[in-house]
């Protein structure tokens, strides 16, 4: 008899969407797929050079699969209404 965690690993490795790299995912979706990122304010200002960021709070990146940032919010509610309203797919991170 199979344990369904054992099941579930070996779904988890047979896919091939965990061994793309980055330009390989990038070109999957591009500007079509995007994914949810929680960050603090010292990294979004890497990030974003021309905008300033409180350090100690944590924001709501939303980037595209190749990377660029395309959206940034304090609320994941706004990042669901601005992606309501957008033709991307959302891809869900691990």
């Amino acid at each position: 008899m199979m344990d369904k965690r054992n099941f579930d690993a070996a779904l988890d490795a047979d896919n091939p969407l965990k061994t793309l790299t980055r330009a390989q995912f990038a070109a999957l979706g591009g500007d079509a797929v995007a994914y949810v990122r929680p960050v603090y304010g010292t990294v979004l200002a890497t990030l974003i050079h021309d905008a300033e960021f409180d350090a100690a709070t944590q924001y709501q990146l939303v980037m595209s699969a190749d990377g660029t940032p395309l959206m940034v919010s304090d609320t994941r509610d706004a990042v669901n209404e601005w992606l309501g309203d957008q033709s991307i797919g959302l891809a869900t991170l691990h």
